[in-house]
C-alpha cells in the first residue's frame, strides 16, 4: 500500500494500514481511534524508509557491499561475518543525512506534536514498526528531544534493520539482506512508574476466563527481556476478582538516564520491594484488557505502563498484538 504521504497522525490509522506504517503503528492507531489511552504521536510510512535509502544512494552502497558477502547463517563460526557486515552497512545508513523532502515533513509534525501536548521540544520515543511482527528484533530510542535529534534517531531505527540479528534472520529465511522496510512511530515519552505485559487469556493454557498481568517498577524492558521475575496477577475476567497474586523480589528496575536514549538497570531500594501495582490499578488494567480483546476479537498480548505524569486515569497502552499461546512467561 502506497499513498505518496510519508507521515500520518496515529488517529488517521487503523488495522488495515499495517502494510503502510507497520503493525505496531497501525494497531496503536486503531486503539487511539477506539478511545484507548495511547501516547500521542505520528508514524512514518514504510515508503519513507524506501525513499531515504534511494534518495541518499545508501541502497546502492549497501548492495555493492553485500554483493560479495558469503556466510552460512546456520554456522556459528560465521556469526562474526554477519556482525562485521552489520557494522559496515549501519555505518553507511547512519552517515546519510535525511533528505530535505523528508526532513521538512518530520520537523512540521514534531512541531505540531509539541504544540498539541503543550511542551516545547517534547521528549519522544522513536519505535520500529514492521509490517510483520518481529518482537525485539529492531531498535527503539527513548527520551529523544528536539526535531534534529528526532531525525537522527529515526535514521538509527531504519539502520537497525541491518543489525546482526536481523541480517541472520533474513538469511535463514532466504530473503534479500539489503532490504527490509519498516515504519517508525514517534510517540510522546511515558514517564513509567511501572510497566509490563498483560495476556488477556492465560498464555500457557489458552484459558479465556483468566487474564494474566506481569509488571515491575520503571520501564517494562526488564519484564520483556526476562531480567527480573516480575510481580504477577491472575484475574477472573467475569468476576473482576484477583485469584492469584505474586510479589517478587525485584533487584533492579529499568530507568532512563539523561541523554542516553536507552534504559539502564538500577538497584531497587528496600522501600520499593513492594508490589508495583495497587489492586485498583490491576482492575483498571483488567478492564482495559477486556475491552481491547473485545475490540480486536481475539486474545491479546498487551504492553502497558503507569504514567506518573498523569494525575488520574494513568494506565497507558503501548502496544497490542494477537496473543501467541506458545509464548513463554514467568508463570506462577
Amino acid at each position: 500500500m502506497t499513498t505518496g504521504k510519508l507521515i500520518f497522525w496515529l488517529d488517521e490509522l487503523c488495522e488495515e494500514h499495517n502494510d503502510l506504517v507497520g503493525k505496531k503503528c497501525a494497531n496503536l492507531g486503531e486503539l487511539t481511534r477506539a478511545g484507548f489511552q495511547v501516547p500521542p504521536g505520528f508514524a512514518l510510512a514504510l515508503e519513507a524508509y524506501e525513499k531515504f535509502l534511494t534518495a541518499t544512494g545508501a541502497i546502492d552502497e549497501i548492495r555493492q557491499h553485500l554483493t560479495e558477502f558469503v556466510a552460512d547463517p546456520s554456522d556459528p563460526g560465521d556469526m562474526p561475518k554477519y556482525a562485521e557486515a552489520s557494522r559496515l552497512v549501519r555505518a553507511i545508513v547512519e552517515s546519510k543525512p535525511m533528505p530535505k523532502s523528508i526532513e521538512d515533513v518530520v520537523a512540521r509534525y514534531y512541531d505540531e506534536l509539541c504544540r498539541k501536548v503543550g511542551v516545547r521540544d517534547v521528549a519522544v520515543a522513536t519505535r520500529s514498526a514492521g509490517p510483520t511482527s518481529h518482537p525485539g528484533q529492531y531498535e527503539t530510542y527513548l527520551d529523544v528531544t528536539g526535531k534534529f535529534s528526532v531525525m537522527d534517531n529515526i535514521v538509527r531505527v531504519w539502520s537497525s534493520t541491518f543489525n546482526t540479528r536481523s541480517l541472520i534472520a533474513r538469511a535463514r529465511k532466504g530473503l534479500p539482506l539489503e532490504y527490509d522496510p519498516i515504519g517508525v512511530g514517534v510517540l510522546k515519552m511515558v514517564n513509567a512508574q511501572a510497566a509490563g505485559i498483560m495476556f488477556t487469556a492465560e498464555p500457557t493454557t489458552a484459558d479465556s476466563s483468566k487474564l494474566v498481568i506481569e509488571g515491575t517498577w520503571g520501564y517494562g524492558e526488564s519484564v520483556v527481556s526476562g531480567a527480573v521475575i516480575p510481580d504477577g496477577w491472575v484475574v477472573d475476567k467475569a468476576k473482576l476478582k484477583i485469584i492469584e497474586r505474586r510479589v517478587s523480589p525485584k533487584p533492579a528496575e529499568h530507568e532512563l538516564p539523561p541523554e542516553t536514549g536507552k534504559t539502564s538497570s538500577f538497584d531497587i531500594t528496600h522501600d520499593r520491594q513492594k508490589v508495583c501495582l495497587s489492586d485498583e490499578e490491576v482492575m483498571e488494567l483488567t478492564k482495559a484488557g477486556k475491552r481491547i480483546e473485545q475490540y480486536f476479537g481475539s486474545p491479546q498480548d498487551v504492553e502497558w505502563a503507569v504514567d506518573s505524569d498523569l494525575p488520574a486515569n494513568n494506565i497507558v497502552i503501548l502496544q497490542t498484538r494477537p496473543e501467541n499461546f506458545r509464548i513463554s512467561f514467568k508463570g506462577f
